[in-house]
């Protein structure tokens, strides 16, 4: 292991989470107040989702717990569902298409930080604040896809209209449209086609 360079001992915070502390802590009160809320209260449940996910479509159905780091830098489309513990670490933008369906225990989690410890470490600030590098690649999803329960999405993926991400997969990289991937890390099976139909399958006879 080499030494630690001065470079690394000076190097400044990479923080390109927008807004800043203010905007988390706000999200972290909506977030507490929609899981505590009852289910049966949907106006209310609603109205939060309102001001924690201004950038939602219509049509969105989120069972909780939830968890968001901002709820400003996501955009979701229509008719999305999502079960319970979704968590969204949204220190960048996340996209989210129309008629996308999470299975429960779903992350998707854009923050990135240094591999060397050197670098990734908390520090001091000269005011004594601490920090540490962190910075965040986008997640975009497209239209149209299925997420199974306990699949985590990392940082800088694409996956394509019409996708099934199995039970458990950790996403690394993009995923081509309408593919089964499975795994971790997820790789793409085949390709989901019109024999696919639910009309041609065992459930549906």
């Amino acid at each position: 292991m080499s030494e630690i360079n001065a470079e690394s001992t000076t190097m400044p915070p990479v923080e390109l989470r927008m807004p800043r502390a203010s905007e988390r802590e706000k999200a972290g009160d909506l977030c507490a107040r929609f899981n505590a809320a009852s289910r049966t209260d949907h106006a209310a449940r609603a109205a939060i989702l309102d001001e924690l996910l201004p950038g939602h479509g219509a049509g969105l159905d989120v069972m909780g717990p939830i968890f968001f780091d901002y709820g400003c830098n996501i955009t979701i489309g229509e008719r999305v569902f999502a079960n319970f513990n979704f968590t969204v670490l949204d220190c960048c933008p996340v996209t989210i298409g129309d008629d996308v369906l999470f299975g429960p225990n779903v992350s998707l989690l854009p923050p990135m930080h240094p591999l060397r410890w050197q670098d990734r470490n908390v520090r001091q600030a000269p005011d004594g604040s601490a920090y540490d590098c962190e910075y965040g690649k986008p997640i975009v999803i497209g239209s149209n896809c299925w997420f199974g329960g306990n699949v985590t999405v990392i940082g800088g993926v694409t996956i394509g209209e019409g996708c099934v991400i199995g039970a458990g997969s950790v996403v690394t990289r993009d995923i081509p449209p309408h593919t089964v991937a499975v795994g971790n890390p997820a790789r793409p099976i085949r390709e989901i086609t019109d024999a696919d139909a639910s009309a041609l399958q065992y459930y549906a006879q």
